[in-house]
Order: structure tokens, then C-alpha cells, then sequence
């Protein structure tokens, strides 16, 4: 019974001290998301593909930790994606839409926002476009440049 003791507690000790290094940082939670970030993502229709994605807090709608703001992503060889995002401290939910309407390329997002190992602002999205070539989803990764 003390060698199981044991090994669960070095097992733990280890999952835990491994935790620590690798998991992001929370932001502030009245810390403005605004600023140009540098996106990789993976769409489950279109594959992967990188992107530039701009973000501008809108004070005169924000209050505390809550926040509004205009949204752009711009994806080479596909086109921009205009929106907005409302936002909750370090939690923030994104609709987009491409310009061009008739390809129904459109869709909201959650995004979980953290300070990386480097000091950088990041996201890591989720995304869902329900008309999008019969529905769609995908995940992104930004860093704030």
C-alpha cells in the first residue's frame, strides 16, 4: 500500500510540475484584446490555412470587464472577414462573415484569450459556420504581434 502511496504522489507531482510549465498565463480581466494578431488555423472544409486577424476595442460599449469590439480577419486567397466580438475578461465570442455573401461563408467563434511562455497575447478559437457547404467548423491560434 505505501509503494502504490508513493507512486501516485510522484505521478501526480510530476503531472502537476509539468502543468505549471506549459499551461498559458490568464490575462487581466479588464486587459483590451485590441491589436493585430497572426493566425494558423484548420477548417474542416478548406483545410489549413494562416490569416491575419485585427481586433479594435469600442469604449464607448465597454464597461468593466465587459468589452465590444470591431473584428477583421483577413485570409489570403479566400478574403476578408468582417464582424464583431463581445467580450467577458479573457473569454471572448467572434461573428464574422466574408464579404463576398453569396458563398454563405459565415459563422461566430469562441476564443479563450492567455499570455503565452513569451509574453504574447493569444487565442485559440473555435468556430461554427451552420450554411457554410452544409455546416462547418475549425480552430485558430493568433498571437498578438
Amino acid at each position: 500500500m505505501h509503494n502504490l502511496l508513493l507512486v501516485l504522489t510522484l505521478l501526480t507531482t510530476a503531472t502537476f510540475a509539468h502543468a505549471e510549465k506549459t499551461l498559458p498565463v490568464p490575462i487581466q480581466p479588464y486587459a483590451d484584446l485590441s491589436g493585430v494578431y497572426t493566425c494558423t488555423g484548420d477548417d474542416a472544409h478548406e483545410g489549413q490555412y494562416t490569416g491575419t486577424v485585427t481586433m479594435q476595442r469600442k469604449p464607448e460599449h465597454s464597461k468593466g470587464s465587459y468589452a465590444s469590439y470591431d473584428f477583421k480577419l483577413e485570409v489570403p486567397g479566400y478574403g476578408t472577414y468582417l464582424g464583431h466580438a463581445a467580450a467577458n475578461g479573457n473569454v471572448a465570442a467572434m461573428h464574422f462573415a466574408l464579404t463576398d455573401q453569396s458563398t454563405k461563408d459565415y459563422g461566430t467563434g469562441i476564443a479563450q484569450f492567455n499570455i503565452n511562455p513569451q509574453g504574447q497575447l493569444t487565442f485559440h478559437k473555435f468556430y461554427f459556420e451552420p450554411e457554410f457547404k452544409g455546416g462547418n467548423t475549425g480552430l485558430e491560434d493568433c498571437v498578438r504581434q
